[in-house]
């Protein structure tokens, strides 16, 4: 089952991240081919990528047509003839055939346009096309402007520079994994704090392909670049290819060109959320012991005397009041105690009399214990 048209035009865009100027079928034919093979090229930018029919999302060929240094006809122009171009690149010559010598007349203007940033002159388009012409120049123009690159996104804190080279050479192991482009997305995407950057298998065999998710100003955007083995290295399939010794240059490469703001996709190990308790060694006994029972105070009986002292109350000292006990008690004598206060009382007024008699004259004489002169 084929896809609709905008479905496969949308995701070759995302694959080749570049504007489509034209398209169509035409046949091709490397300098060492003996017969020519039928694709459907699409011009975007300065590239020229060829797919095996109009329902293939992956091209099979890139062509950079900044490499050209010239093109030119096999034929003169027939208007109901096939038309054979030449292309001379830097490193070979390929041959683009048209099934008419119009639409060779358009591929030419588009082409020559794109390369040398101008109009070709002697073109035998219409007015519309040529209008066309002028709309891809001023794209083009724009497009290869430096000032009209959008600002990249800031740089991560933890990117604060480039990674050491041991350091990339361990993430280059890291970030290969054996999947297809679809799940490559698929793990960005549902994971992108964990990196940018995934290096795997291309389709083709012994290439390679890095797929990669880039933030831009509309909102993240996937792309797939393809890694193709020489003997000399690796080729970085860009508009001018970039050809590197390893790997693990075509890793730096890329984190070079975007300033460190991509990395390397690491998965994030994950944690533990539970504790469990450690079963306890043989050897020794998890039942608690109960607690052991405190030892009782061993006091010696106290010796009592057979016989009750009799305590008295303290005798006062002479000289000194005494302070009756409190009358409420019911086992203190009244009588007695009014008795002992008579006596006291009494003592106390002889000390007195005692005392006055030592300072009286000669003269004086007691009179029924009175003093008269």
């Amino acid at each position: 089952m084929s896809r609709p048209p905008r479905v496969v035009h949308k995701r070759r865009e995302t694959i080749t991240a570049l504007p489509l100027y034209y398209s169509g079928h035409l046949l091709k034919k490397h300098s060492k081919d003996t017969d020519f093979k039928k694709y459907y090229g699409e011009l975007r930018g300065c590239s020229l990528f060829l797919y095996k029919d109009d329902t293939q999302d992956t091209y099979t060929e890139k062509l950079d047509l900044d490499q050209l240094k010239s093109m030119e006809s096999d034929s003169p122009y027939q208007k109901k003839e096939p038309t054979v171009f030449t292309l001379s690149l830097s490193t070979e010559k390929v041959q683009l055939k048209m099934d008419s010598a119009d639409t060779g007349e358009v591929w030419r203007g588009f082409i020559l346009t794109v390369v040398k940033k101008e109009l070709p002159s002697k073109l035998q388009l219409m007015p519309g096309q040529v209008l066309q012409l002028k709309e891809v120049l001023a794209q083009e123009i724009k497009r290869k402007s430096p000032s009209s690159r959008p600002p990249l996104p800031p740089r991560p804190g933890f990117l604060s520079g480039p990674p050491s080279k041991d350091k990339l050479s361990s993430e280059i192991a890291e970030c290969f994994f054996d999947v297809t482009r679809k799940e490559a997305e698929k793990m960005l995407e549902e994971n992108p704090e964990c990196g940018s950057i995934i290096l795997r298998p291309s389709t083709m065999p012994n290439n390679y392909a890095l797929t990669l998710r880039q933030v831009s100003s509309s909102g993240p955007v996937m792309k797939n670049y393809r890694v193709t083995q020489i003997n000399a290295g690796f080729v970085i399939e860009l508009e001018t290819p970039v050809t590197v010794s390893s790997l693990k240059d075509v890793l730096k490469y890329f984190i070079e060109k975007t300033e460190y703001r991509l990395c390397p996709f690491i998965p994030s190990q994950p944690y533990d959320t539970l504790i469990e308790a450690s079963p306890a060694p043989k050897c020794l006994n998890t039942t608690p012991r109960a607690p052991k029972p405190l030892p009782k105070a061993q006091v010696s009986p106290m010796l009592r005397s057979q016989t009750k002292e009799k305590i008295l109350p303290n005798k006062p000292d002479e000289g000194e009041y005494v302070i009756p006990d409190d009358p409420s008690d019911s086992s203190l004598n009244l009588a007695q105690l009014d008795d002992e206060l008579r006596r006291a009382l009494k003592q106390r007024r002889e000390n007195i009399y005692v005392s006055t008699d030592e300072k009286v004259s000669p003269y004086e004489t007691k009179l029924n214990g009175k003093t008269t002169m």
